[in-house]
């Protein structure tokens, strides 16, 4: 009996172990973060930027690391130090999200008039090119259209 007792626990904490893994977050890496954080003062990314300023920012997300943060702890913690503009994604909600979606909307926009207006466009082309091409061509005289139809009817046979 002891011994089932002790395989059930066994098999227990087996089962367990990996809800204990998945609970856990995961470390956060300095790459992953520095390329989704603005320098403040050089205003590019700072995985690309070359200032003491940048190298202070890459020396305090290093020590939030070693702290043990998760990565959106750090990037909340950076956000409250340095305000939004920080992030180098632009926030979820308010004037941020219109940056996003106004010149989606734009461009949706031009594409359905440009589908709208083509083929008025072409067709209005086609009717010019055919009032053109009948102001173009020579009014006949009555003799001229009988002369002409005769010569038709001769090929048709």
């Amino acid at each position: 009996m002891r011994g089932g007792v002790l395989a059930l626990l066994a098999l227990l904490a087996l089962a367990m172990a990996p809800a204990a893994a998945l609970g856990a977050q995961p470390r956060a890496s300095f790459n992953d973060i520095e390329d989704e954080v603005m320098c403040d003062t050089c205003n590019v990314p700072l995985n690309i930027a070359e200032s003491d300023r940048a190298d202070q920012e890459r020396a305090a997300i290093r020590r939030l690391i070693a702290r043990g943060l998760t990565k959106q702890q750090i990037l909340a913690e950076l956000k409250s130090t340095y305000g939004p503009g920080i992030l180098a994604k632009p926030q979820d909600s308010g004037f941020s999200l219109a940056v996003w979606w106004v010149p989606v909307a734009v461009v949706a926009c031009l594409v359905a008039l440009l589908a709208t207006l083509l083929p008025r466009w072409r067709r209005r082309g086609r009717e010019r090119g055919e009032e053109r091409a009948q102001a173009r061509a020579p009014t006949l005289s009555a003799a001229d259209e009988r002369r002409l139809d005769e010569d038709l009817t001769r090929y048709d046979v």
